[in-house]
C-alpha cells in the first residue's frame, strides 16, 4: 500500500465547498512543526527526558508516552477489526446506528463528496463503524488505513483525536505532526466522545478528519455539539420507547427479552490480566480477569468443540492433574461471568462457550493468512498471556509466535521485517536480520546497524 507524502490535505481542497468546514483560517500550532517532529523523533528513539519533549502539548505528550510505553509502532497502519460481514452486522445493532442521520445532518450537509473533509464515527474501542465524506479525502486516508473497521485506539496507533478523545472521556483536536504515527502527521482532526445519557458509559466517538479546516475552534465546537445532540436524541428515543411499552394494549403480545450478550472478545497479547469486553443490546461491559480466568478463557476459545474436564484440567495445571482441581476455580470463574451475562458462563461436558469468544491473538493469524502482514505485526502486542506457565497457553503461544515468524520469514516486505526486527521477537533473530540485510541495498544506511547487532549476537 502505497504513502500518501505529498501536500497536506487542506492543500488538495480546491475551490468554494458550501459547508460548515470551509474556512480561510489557519491553526498556529503552539509550536513550529519541526520541533514537534524532532522531540517525535526523539521520544520514538527512547529519549524520554529530551528537553524538546517539555514544548510540546502536555495532553500530547502525555499521549505519546503512553503510546510509547504500548510498544504502539510509529509508522504502522492500524489492525482490521472486523470482516466485511461482522462489521455489518455489528454496526447494525449499534447504539449510534439509529443517529447517523443526525450526524450527517450536522457535520455534511449538502454533498458530503465535496465536503472537503472525513466524518468518521467509532465505537467504544475505537472501531470505525463509518467512515464518510470527501471522496478525494478518503481515497488519500485510505492509504494510511483510516477506513471502516479499523481499529484507531490509542493501543492501535497512539496519539489521533479519536483514539485519544476516547482516552481521555473529553473532546481532543491533534494537528498534524502531532499524530504519534507518522503516516498519520498530514492530517488534523477533530472528535469528541459520546456518552450514554443514562449510565454516562462511552457508547463510541465522532471525528472529523482533513486539512487544518478540520481542527479549528469552531470545529471543535461544531464536533461537540453534534455529540452533545446525539446523547439528547439516544434519550429521547429511550423515553418514548419506555412509554410505548408501558402502554396498555389488548392486541400486541410482550417482547420476549433480548440476548444479553451479543459479542464477547479477549484481549491477550501483552497481558498478564486480560482484558474482557462483552457488547450487549444497549450497554458494553470491560472487566480485567484474574490470571487463572484468562487462562480458562482463552483455553476454551481455542478448543471451540469443547473440552473434557480432564483435559481442560491438563492444559490449565498440567499433565496428570486431577480434574477436581479444576471445578472450584470454574465455580468462581462462572460467578464472575454470570454478572456479566448469563450467556457467558461455560457449559459442561464438556466444557465450552455458547457465546463465540473473539481474541486479538486469533485476529493476528487470521490477518496473517489473508496476507496481511504489515497489519498483522501491527496488532501483535506481545506474547500471549506472557507470564503464564499453562501448558495450553503456552502451546497456543509458541502457535501465534511461530506463524508471526514464518510469515516474515517467507513472505514479509522489506519495510515489515525490519519493522518486526525491531520488536523484542525479531531483535535477538539471527535468522531474521540476515534475511533483512540480504534484502537492503547495497548502499542503504541501515546496514550497518544490522551488521553490528548481529556481530553482537555472535559474540
Amino acid at each position: 500500500m502505497a504513502t500518501y507524502t505529498g501536500h497536506t490535505p487542506s492543500a488538495l481542497i480546491g475551490g468554494f465547498v458550501p459547508s460548515p468546514w470551509s474556512s480561510s483560517r489557519d491553526v498556529s500550532p503552539e509550536m513550529s512543526r519541526l520541533l514537534i517532529e524532532r522531540a517525535h523523533e526523539e521520544l520514538v528513539a527512547g529519549n524520554l527526558d529530551d528537553t524538546r519533549l517539555q514544548q510540546v502539548r502536555p495532553l500530547v505528550r502525555a499521549s505519546w508516552q503512553r503510546a510509547w510505553h504500548g510498544r504502539v509502532g510509529a509508522e504502522g497502519r492500524p489492525p482490521l477489526a472486523f470482516t466485511p460481514e461482522a462489521l455489518e452486522e455489528y454496526r447494525t445493532g449499534h447504539p449510534l446506528a439509529g443517529a447517523m442521520d443526525l450526524i450527517r445532518g450536522l457535520l455534511l450537509p449538502g454533498s458530503p463528496e465535496d465536503s472537503g473533509v472525513i466524518v468518521a464515527v467509532g465505537d467504544h474501542a475505537g472501531r470505525l463503524l463509518w467512515v464518510e465524506g470527501d471522496l478525494q479525502q478518503r481515497m488519500l486516508s485510505g492509504e494510511m488505513g483510516f477506513v471502516e473497521g479499523a481499529n484507531w485506539s490509542e493501543a492501535a496507533v497512539g496519539t489521533s483525536a479519536p483514539g485519544t478523545a476516547l482516552a481521555l472521556g473529553e473532546a481532543v483536536q491533534i494537528h498534524q505532526a502531532e499524530h504519534y504515527n507518522r503516516l498519520v502527521q498530514p492530517w488534523s482532526c477533530t472528535a469528541a466522545p459520546v456518552f450514554d445519557p443514562e449510565t454516562r458509559r462511552i457508547l463510541g466517538v465522532i471525528d472529523v478528519t482533513g486539512g487544518a479546516e478540520a481542527a479549528t475552534p469552531q470545529a471543535r465546537m461544531l464536533v461537540d455539539a453534534t455529540a452533545r445532540a446525539v446523547e439528547s436524541e439516544l434519550l429521547v428515543a429511550r423515553l418514548r420507547a419506555r412509554a410505548e411499552a408501558s402502554a396498555p394494549s389488548r392486541s400486541a403480545p410482550r417482547r420476549p427479552p433480548r440476548t444479553a450478550a451479543q459479542r464477547a472478545r479477549l484481549q491477550v497479547l501483552g497481558r498478564d490480566r486480560a482484558r474482557l469486553e462483552v457488547d450487549g443490546d444497549d450497554s458494553e461491559t470491560v472487566v480485567e480477569l484474574s490470571a487463572r480466568h484468562a487462562e480458562i478463557l482463552l483455553t476454551l476459545a481455542v478448543h471451540r468443540q469443547g473440552l473434557s474436564a480432564e483435559r481442560l484440567a491438563e492444559l490449565i495445571y498440567g499433565e496428570g492433574s486431577p480434574a477436581d482441581t479444576l471445578r472450584p476455580e470454574m465455580v468462581r470463574l462462572r460467578k464472575v461471568l454470570d454478572r456479566l451475562s448469563p450467556d457467558l458462563a461455560p457449559q459442561s461436558r464438556p466444557y465450552r462457550l455458547t457465546v463465540p469468544l473473539e481474541t486479538d491473538a486469533h485476529d493476528v493469524l487470521s490477518l496473517l493468512d489473508r496476507g496481511a502482514h504489515r497489519v498483522a505485526l501491527s496488532a501483535y502486542r506481545g506474547p500471549v498471556l506472557p507470564d503464564s506457565v499453562a501448558p495450553g497457553v503456552d502451546e497456543f503461544r509458541e502457535e501465534v509466535r511461530a506463524a508471526l515468524r514464518e510469515a516474515m520469514l517467507s513472505e514479509a516486505s522489506l519495510d515489515v521485517l525490519l519493522a518486526y526486527a525491531d520488536i523484542p521477537e525479531g531483535q535477538a533473530d539471527a535468522e531474521i536480520l540476515r534475511l533483512a540485510l540480504g534484502m537492503l541495498p547495497a548502499r542503504s544506511p541501515k546496514r550497518a546497524s544490522l551488521v553490528a547487532r548481529l556481530e553482537r549476537l555472535d559474540a
